[in-house]
Formats: structure tokens, C-alpha cells, sequence
């Protein structure tokens, strides 16, 4: 004989209720899926923080609203907005990101342009200090009339407008400055005591002064950048009252232009 069990219908539709309650949602898991990898992106957490915080919130009103079994349509609802503001938490930290790039393209050409001023301006100081260590050499001497090298009378024979050894040496040393820098010029002028008969001394200083210009075109300066004056005794610097004085006023005085080529005339 069979045995017929038989089960109140009311256990059967708490059963079938109960299995209901454990269907899937499609959309909340597709918005926990978005939001996790949102979540994963380095950019979007760093970038779109409040944007991912915002979407984060609605994901836990689907959650909630899925675990108390509130229809289908409040949970996709609240799944459809998490992804919204998912996409959007994206969408802001791509732009950030973009511009991010654009930023640092921009600070990198300015490193890029400071970097080659600051070059610039160090090759300029390492010129100007090699140009003053020059000058020195030459025992230049800042004037009035700008920069100014003296070649006395000891560096000429006496009475003659031959240069000696040691001059034709520091006229060496100009001319190297004066290749190396091909902008400026040099005015030569000659100047004497007040021995001796004007005529005599007028005559000693254009000598001296040519004397100079003719070695400086041997070095290789074009005569261009060369003027020549003899001014005789009228331009002492001393007395012409003792030997000491004397010596002093007999001289060839190279003024030494701008870096344009100027010279401050008499």
C-alpha cells in the first residue's frame, strides 16, 4: 500500500518565495562589476575620488534595496545610476588625466627652455670672466673712454718707434683678444713728453702709434678695425718735471671698444 504525503500550500509558497528571493540581478551585478574596476583604476581613485564615493553610495541603495526585496524596478534603478556615476567618475578622471599630460608637456618645455637660458647664461658668465682674464693680462685699465692698454716707453727703443721684444709680445696678446673677439676695435694713439721740439714729438708719437698698427696687422687684424692718432706732448698724464714724470708721458695709449664697435672719441 502507498503512502500519499501531502504538504500545506503554505510551505510551498514560502519555498517558491524563498528560491525567488536568490534570482540574480542582472543589472546590480553589472554594476558591481563597473564599479570595481573603476575602483582598480589608480587614475579614477586619485583623480575622480568624489565622483567614485558618489557612486559607491548608490551601489549600497541597490545592495540594501536588493536584500529587503523591494522591486526589481527601485533596484535596477539604483544599479542603472551606480553605473552612471561610474561612467562618469571615469569620464573625469580621463580628462584630468589629459590634461594632466598637457600640463606636464607645457612644465616640461619651460624645464626644457629655463634649462637652456640657465646653459645660456653660464656660457655667457664663462665668457665674460675668460674676457676679464684677458684684459688682465693685458693690464687694461677702465677709463672714461672705456677699457685702455698702456705700452710705455720702456717697451720702445729709445727715441724710436721700434717696438722691443716685450712690446711686440703685449701687442701678440691683444691681437689674440681681438681675434677672438672680432667686434671690436681699438683706437692707437701715441703720445710723448715735452722734450724736444714739437714737430719732433708729433712725428715720435704717429710712429709709435703706426708702429703698433703694423703689428697688429701682421697678427692678423684687418686695418678696419685699426685708427691710429699721435697727439705729441699734448696729453700728459705727468708732469713733465723729472725723468720719472717724463716716462710716464711717453707712452701708446690702445682704447679698446664696445662690444659694438664704438669708440668714445677725445
Amino acid at each position: 500500500m502507498q503512502n500519499h504525503h501531502f504538504f500545506p500550500l503554505s510551505l510551498i509558497a514560502v519555498a517558491l518565495l524563498s528560491g525567488c528571493g536568490s534570482v540574480p540581478n542582472p543589472a546590480l551585478d553589472a554594476a558591481h562589476s563597473n564599479f570595481n574596476t573603476a575602483r582598480s583604476d589608480a587614475d579614477v581613485t586619485s583623480l575622480a575620488a568624489l565622483e567614485l564615493q558618489t557612486a559607491g553610495e548608490s551601489l549600497t541603495k541597490a545592495d540594501t534595496a536588493f536584500a529587503n526585496d523591494e522591486d526589481a524596478g527601485t533596484v535596477n534603478q539604483l544599479a542603472y545610476l551606480t553605473t552612471q556615476q561610474v561612467n562618469i567618475a571615469q569620464e573625469v578622471a580621463n580628462r584630468k588625466t589629459a590634461e594632466l599630460v598637457v600640463t606636464n608637456a607645457a612644465a616640461n618645455r619651460n624645464a626644457v627652455r629655463l634649462d637652456a637660458r640657465t646653459a645660456e647664461i653660464d656660457r655667457d658668465h664663462a665668457l665674460i670672466a675668460e674676457q676679464q682674464r684677458q684684459l688682465d693680462a693685458l693690464n687694461a685699465k677702465k677709463t672714461d673712454r672705456g677699457m685702455v692698454i698702456t705700452l710705455s716707453d720702456v717697451l720702445f727703443n729709445v727715441d724710436k718707434a721700434q717696438l722691443k721684444s716685450g712690446g711686440v709680445r703685449n701687442v701678440q696678446k691683444l691681437a689674440d683678444f681681438l681675434s677672438q673677439y672680432p667686434n671690436y676695435k681699438v683706437s692707437v694713439e701715441g703720445h710723448t713728453d715735452s722734450t724736444g721740439s714739437d714737430e719732433h714729438n708729433q712725428d715720435l708719437s704717429e710712429r709709435r702709434a703706426d708702429s703698433v698698427q703694423s703689428a697688429l696687422l701682421n697678427d692678423g687684424i684687418g686695418g678696419e678695425r685699426i685708427s691710429t692718432h699721435g697727439y705729441g706732448e699734448g696729453s700728459p698724464i705727468a708732469s713733465n718735471d723729472d725723468a720719472g714724470s717724463r716716462q710716464l708721458n711717453r707712452r701708446v695709449e690702445i682704447i679698446l671698444s664696445d662690444a659694438n664697435g664704438n669708440i668714445t672719441q677725445r
